[in-house]
């Protein structure tokens, strides 16, 4: 019998899929690219490797993000994309390990992906008042490239055995401190700040994912789970990712990395992200629901295409690379206009 965390593993995984269509929202349909009818490339130009770190340098701009681990279910889905991670020379992040300090069971779920994937970029993912030991546990179960700190005080909130304590940004430094591999802080779908962006950057994190509202709500999954409260009035909590964007690119400094996740469900979603600032693009709900629903046949097709149509829009575009993508024209629709108004970000 598994495990009462394993359980609610496996309960994120069932009310993830459920709510994938009622949650999912299309936010960069508020973003609309200028078309230049004379890009002056080739396709053979364009180089889709992205430079995030000094020594994280990745092969595509888009990568499977954090999504599961630490149950039976877990195990088959981490396997069959660590399957793809590798066969499309993706980097795959991993589900929060913290589940590994309460039930060892739990290794096999994680260990597989390294196992599918032996060569491949990994990021372990912890959360954010993660001991040193336990971060070096799991960089090293994983032999992982980077280390994803979950920030997610809105989820911990709702859920009803989650933490009340949210006292992370000093641990966050230390532990960018005395790591030798590089952290991203991660939001976990609620979106950041330029105030929270400035906070991090003062406390030494040069790798940040904004994380916005617009895939997987976990509000909403944590609500469901929560029989003695009602959160409801949080379900559209927190920044869109577009929105997210905007307000990092508003305060980014120096070499300060923004990545992007959130409501990904297209190959132009993540041109539009490069287009507000992003370096890199992260996705977790499309793929799942796509692996759910469709299959492994299916996903591996899809990120194929993905791939190969991420390359002619931005030859498209006129860039030989995805950091060439911030000097692309855009203009905002109506409510993102709106905001970034208010927030005097444009």
């Amino acid at each position: 019998m598994e495990s009462r965390h394993a359980q609610r593993k496996n309960e994120h995984l069932s009310l993830a899929a459920k709510y994938y269509n009622q949650v999912h929202h299309h936010y960069f349909d508020q973003v609309r690219l200028i078309h230049d009818s004379l890009p002056e490339l080739s396709t053979d130009d364009v180089d889709l490797h992205v430079q995030l770190a000094d020594n994280l340098t990745i092969e595509n701009p888009f990568y499977i993000e954090a999504m599961t681990g630490g149950s039976a279910q877990a195990l088959k889905i981490n396997r069959q994309l660590a399957q793809l991670a590798h066969k499309h020379h993706l980097p795959m992040a991993t589900g929060s390990l913290s589940i590994i300090n309460k039930d060892p069971q739990a290794y096999a779920s994680f260990d597989v992906i390294r196992e599918e994937n032996p060569d491949g970029i990994i990021f372990a993912n912890l959360s954010a008042n993660a001991t040193l030991e336990q971060a070096q546990e799991a960089i090293s179960l994983l032999h992982a490239n980077a280390l994803e700190l979950h920030i997610n005080a809105a989820q911990e909130l709702i859920m009803p055995e989650g933490d009340r304590d949210f006292n992370w940004l000093d641990n966050i430094q230390y532990l960018v401190s005395e790591l030798n591999i590089p952290v991203i802080v991660k939001e976990v779908g609620f979106g950041m700040s330029k105030t929270t962006i400035a906070k991090l950057q003062t406390h030494d994190v040069h790798l940040i994912n904004v994380s916005g509202r617009g895939g997987t709500n976990f509000a909403a999954i944590e609500n469901r789970r929560n029989h003695d409260l009602n959160f409801e009035s949080l379900l559209d909590w927190g920044q869109t990712t577009p929105e997210s964007l905007l307000e990092a690119h508003s305060i980014r400094r120096g070499k300060t990395e923004i990545i992007a996740s959130g409501g990904i469900i297209s190959p132009l979603d993540v041109i539009k992200a490069g287009v507000l600032g992003a370096r890199a693009v992260g996705v977790a709900g499309y793929f799942l629901n796509i692996l759910q629903q469709d299959g492994y046949e299916q996903l591996d097709q899809t990120l194929n295409e993905w791939k190969i149509i991420i390359k002619r829009l931005l030859a498209l575009l006129g860039c030989v690379s995805f950091t060439e993508l911030s000097r692309v024209e855009y203009v905002l629709g109506t409510d993102l206009l709106s905001y970034a108004r208010q927030r005097h970000l444009r």
